[in-house]
């Protein structure tokens, strides 16, 4: 992997984002990839996996500071916390440990990317001001992003190497035991109604039915972080990453009730993390009856994620020109998006 002419180390390999950088970086032919995870991984071709603990920072010191062949670092990694507050330590300190052990050992060192999100504009918080634009004024803190942000900047004055940080909307794509995965709440959502028997209802807020949204396809994603960590013109900037449509759950919601064969009922609003809690005999025996993977109900649960996309009852989007006004121009149809996923999932054997 040495003799490879771009090294990269993706930071949270085994999640929805960078399981798509690995997978996107791989397919190009000239990567060597290190994957970072606490899972580590099986290595495959030009990719092979590390497990650590980021948070440990004397663990981060003796793995990544023995990758000195690395070129480029994309970190995707995310620890959840109950609180806004409690974000704030664990990911600014996963980053700032990666970033200390390899920076001194790296000396072909040529570019950080930070994933970021929605969040650096407040998305979280309640009606925010859109289209949001990368150059719109941050919010009280705390964020974490933000602060990330920060560091990298401040890291990289006077260094030859460069920084990029890359907002999606929410992100859809295959992934499994992860905190935020809306597609996978959609479909086991979905494939459970069908199970028993009932129409498709949109369970969240009833003014969040009619807002304006948009998606960021996973692959798409991938794609789009590579592009800006090796362009000229992605050079420490910020870039918003969307599919480049908008929609009204008003409007999806039959569309993917049709993906299942279901019908659809009027929307009420239901805390997917208190209705889905006592679904599990549900689940197993769903995986009984149509020979479905093994995976362990909490793998293929996002609720309180679901829970909280719903309940955004104010407009969701981003301007994304800036990306194309700097040479990339790929977009996703998210209705289609989504159909895909739901394909995939059903070749995978997540759901029927």
């Amino acid at each position: 992997m040495s003799k490879q002419n771009k090294v990269a180390l993706v930071v949270g390999a085994q999640g929805i984002i960078g399981r798509h950088v690995v997978e996107h970086l791989a397919s190009l032919g000239d990567w060597g990839v290190i994957g970072l995870s606490r899972r580590g991984g099986e290595p495959a071709g030009r990719v092979r996996h590390v497990a650590v603990d980021l948070l440990d920072r004397e663990d981060c010191r003796e793995k990544v500071g023995s990758l000195a062949e690395v070129t480029h670092v994309f970190f995707a990694a995310y620890q959840d916390r109950p609180t806004w507050a409690e974000l704030v330590p664990p990911n600014l300190a996963m980053l700032v440990n990666v970033v200390e052990a390899i920076e001194p050992v790296a000396s072909g060192l040529q570019h950080i990317s930070l994933m970021q999100g929605y969040k650096v504009y407040g998305a979280h918080l309640g009606p925010f001001k859109t289209p949001a634009r990368e150059t719109d004024a941050p919010h009280m803190p705390p964020e974490f992003n933000v602060d990330q942000q920060a560091f990298l900047e401040a890291r990289q004055k006077g260094k030859a190497w460069s920084w990029s940080a890359i907002r999606p909307s929410v992100v859809c794509g295959f992934a499994l035991g992860v905190p935020m995965n809306l597609a996978m709440v959609i479909a086991v959502y979905a494939a459970m109604s069908k199970e028993l028997g009932l129409p498709l209802r949109f369970p969240g807020k009833p003014a969040a039915y009619d807002r304006l949204i948009e998606m960021t396809d996973a692959r798409l994603l991938g794609r789009a972080t590579v592009w800006a960590a090796t362009s000229e013109r992605g050079r420490n900037q910020a870039f918003n990453i969307n599919n480049g449509d908008t929609f009204r759950w008003s409007e999806m919601w039959p569309k993917i009730a049709r993906m299942f064969d279901l019908e659809v009922a009027p929307p009420l609003p239901m805390p997917l993390a208190d209705v889905m809690a006592d679904k599990e005999p549900l689940w197993n025996a769903m995986i009984e009856k149509h020979g479905l993977a093994r995976h362990a109900y909490r793998d293929v649960s996002s609720w309180r994620f679901g829970d909280a996309v719903f309940s955004w009852d104010y407009d969701v989007i981003a301007d994304g020109s800036r990306a194309r006004r700097a040479g990339f121009h790929e977009h996703v149809e998210t209705e289609a998006m989504f159909r895909g996923i739901f394909e995939d999932l059903r070749r995978r054997k997540i759901i029927p």
